[in-house]
Formats: C-alpha cells, sequence, structure tokens
C-alpha cells in the first residue's frame, strides 16, 4: 500500500480507503438478530482483507444503518493503533441532538474515540450555519476533541463549489471528503482550496459515481487500455498530490483487488494516465467541439439561481459525458435522482423547464440558445423510474 500525509492531520493515510457504505445488512438500524451470519462473516473478510492490504482506513457514518453496529463486532478484536477508524454525524439545528446522535455511535461501534469525525453532509448553507454558528455542531464535535472522543474534525459534502469553499475557508476542518474525478471537475477549485490550508483531501465514491466503472462500457474499455477504466480514474486522482486518499466502497473482499493493482504504476501516474487521458479528452472534442468544453461551464449558474431550481449543472454534465463515452446508464442512474434524494442531489430535472426563462438566466453565456433544447433532449434519453440513494433504498 502507498500512503501520504492527511494534511494538517498527520497522519499517514492509505490512499484507498476502506467505506463503509456497501457492506452492511441493511440502511436501517435493525436489531442484532436480524444480521445474517454468512453477511457478517463477508463484512468481517472485507474488513481483515482491507487490513491485510495495508487499507487501515476504516471509514463508516451514523447514516450508513447497520454499518456502524455491525463493524463494532469486530473492531474491537483487532489492533486499535494500527487503525484509523473515521465516523460521520450529519448536522442537527440543535447541538445536543449531534452529541446524542454522536454517543449513538460510538455505542455501536464499542470504541472509546475515533480518529476522524465528520459532519456529514454540509450540502447547502443552511446546514453550513447549523455547522459554524456559535453553539452549533462544530463547537459540539470541538467538545468532543477536547474530551478525547475524536482526533480531528472534518466534513463531508454534496454542495455547490461556492458552499464547499465558504466552508473551507472557514479554516474549521482539518480534512474535507467530496467528490471530484475524471467526470466530474467542479471541485478542483475546492480540492486546491483545501490543500492551502493544509486539509486532508478525501475523494468520495470515485467508481461508481464516476461513471459505473465497476461496469465499464465498451467504449471507456476500449479508450483506457491497457488500464482499466477504474485503475484510470484512480491513477488520474492520485497524480495530483493535492488528493490523499480515495473511498473504496467494497461489498466484498475482492472488491479491492482491481484497485490495488493499479499502483503497479503509482510512481509514474502522471506518465501512464496522460495518454489515456489524451484520448479521453480527444474523444470529448470530437463528439461536442472543443468551445463546449472549454466554454460551457464558464458562469453557469447554480440550480439555487435558476427558474424551478433545475439544476443546469449537473444536466449537462450528465448529457455531455453520456454523449460523448456512452456513460448512459450512469447518467439516468443520477439524473433520477434529483428532486428525490433531498439536499443530497439538489434542484430538479428538466421535466418541465422554462425554455424562455432559462434563457433569459442565461444572458451572454455561448451556449444560452441552445442549452434550453439539450435539456428537453436529456430528460427524453435519461427519465426513467425515480431513483432512491443507497441509503434510502431496501
Amino acid at each position: 500500500m502507498k500512503y501520504r500525509r492527511f494534511g494538517r492531520t498527520g497522519l499517514q493515510m492509505p490512499v484507498f480507503s476502506c467505506g463503509g457504505m456497501r457492506f452492511q445488512h441493511k440502511w436501517d438500524d435493525v436489531g442484532p438478530k436480524e444480521v445474517p451470519e454468512d453477511g457478517q462473516r463477508n463484512l468481517e473478510a472485507t474488513i481483515l482483507r482491507a487490513l491485510e492490504l495495508g487499507i487501515n482506513h476504516l471509514e463508516t457514518a451514523r447514516g450508513y444503518g447497520s454499518s456502524e453496529m455491525q463493524l463494532g463486532w469486530i473492531l474491537p478484536k483487532l489492533p486499535r493503533e494500527k487503525m484509523i477508524v473515521q465516523t460521520k454525524v450529519a448536522p442537527m439545528a440543535k447541538a445536543r441532538e449531534f452529541l446524542e446522535t454522536f454517543d449513538t455511535s460510538m455505542r455501536y461501534l464499542k470504541l472509546d474515540h475515533v480518529d476522524l469525525l465528520s459532519i456529514h453532509g454540509i450540502n447547502n448553507a443552511e446546514l453550513l450555519d447549523w455547522t459554524l454558528r456559535p453553539g452549533g455542531c462544530l463547537d459540539a464535535a470541538r467538545q468532543l476533541q477536547r474530551d478525547g472522543r475524536c482526533r480531528h474534525i472534518g466534513f463531508s459534502t454534496h454542495a455547490t463549489t461556492d458552499v464547499i469553499l465558504e466552508t473551507i475557508a472557514s479554516d474549521a476542518f482539518d480534512y474535507v471528503n467530496l467528490h471530484w474525478y475524471f467526470v466530474n471537475a467542479f471541485n478542483w477549485p475546492a480540492v486546491e482550496a483545501a490543500a492551502a490550508r493544509d486539509m486532508g483531501v478525501f475523494i468520495i465514491s470515485p467508481t461508481d459515481k464516476g461513471g459505473m466503472l465497476q461496469q465499464p462500457v465498451a467504449k471507456m474499455q476500449a479508450l483506457c487500455a491497457p488500464l482499466t477504466p477504474l485503475q484510470f480514474n484512480d491513477l488520474y486522482c492520485l497524480a495530483r498530490p493535492q488528493v490523499h486518499t480515495l473511498s473504496v466502497g467494497a461489498a466484498r473482499p475482492s472488491d479491492f483487488d482491481e484497485h490495488v493493482s493499479a499502483l503497479a504504476h503509482f510512481d509514474r501516474a502522471a506518465e501512464v494516465v496522460a495518454p489515456i487521458e489524451a484520448r479521453l479528452r480527444a474523444e470529448l472534442t470530437a463528439a461536442l467541439g472543443e468551445e463546449w468544453w472549454t466554454s460551457l461551464w464558464r458562469d453557469l449558474p447554480n440550480y439555487v439561481d435558476l427558474p424551478g431550481e433545475v439544476n443546469l449543472q449537473e444536466i449537462l454534465r450528465l448529457w455531455s459525458f453520456a454523449k460523448a463515452l456512452d456513460l448512459t446508464d450512469w447518467a439516468k442512474m443520477r439524473y433520477n435522482l434529483m428532486g428525490n434524494a433531498g439536499h443530497w442531489f439538489p434542484g430538479t430535472n428538466a421535466a418541465h423547464p422554462d425554455a424562455e426563462k432559462i434563457r433569459a438566466s442565461l444572458a451572454g453565456h455561448p451556449f444560452a440558445e441552445r442549452i434550453p433544447g439539450i435539456l428537453t433532449e436529456a430528460h427524453a434519453l435519461f427519465h426513467g423510474a425515480q431513483q432512491k440513494r443507497l441509503s434510502e433504498s431496501d
């Protein structure tokens, strides 16, 4: 395994982390007797395989259903000093509720402290206020830190980049969990801002959210050879020293293998990914034109500033990569979360866009006339059964 200093925490972080959101029994709290024996054996085998590979960062959350409880059946049996344990608690309007929820996490985990505590899902301005205001969740987390119950405090986010940058600028956090990978460049300014403040940078779900690369489409396989698309995306991220670790949401022990095999190229990551990235970008340009990729995102308004809160940035991102790289199934999955996952996937889809108001909101944008038609096309291509976040699934 390769390791990087996790920003100001000083922790030596493995470049792959064991994310605890796919190996648990259910996304709800359940009674211990409801967990099947074979399911628990699989979780424990997954944890042991991670540690065997040197992936000693184990990450979970109060919002991950039975994950914390099931981890609590194995973690106390393992060498605590060799593990970096992280859990996450959502921001709440009342700090007391935040503390009570953290207590629940610790009872389930059966640990006296966690190394990393994240405020889970600072996804909009209101949740940021709940966190930072005097007597809010951050103050509560700092008390936990003084009491020795957590060592370092960070935040996770699905917010628009402006909110992420504001949160980073508060200088209140030691690290951040955020989205950034080949098919999502929006948050690179936030990665750079975090690095400038010596914060740890943890990339969330680069495989699934990065194009469903665990089930790669033929076009991506061809363009990424001799690497797999998953390996390309891993190395694309890790070629940047500002990035410290990537989440592997392992459902079984073998889920680490393809990721770890990419580390054969770790010391030459930038060199290895360069020709593949060039092929991919040439394909993007051939499909939609150079101006599309250089000018589209410039001054494109956030959903909160658009009529009907249409999530224009996200819809255009999905449409662009579906058209250029055949990532249609991935785009469908993401598109149908809009309006059905609260602040975790905010804004609305393009079911009923007001074309004239959209054009007016885009006055001066080089694609103002074209975008309303693309929204209609995207809805026709992607709309289907409403999707739920994993945490809301059965």
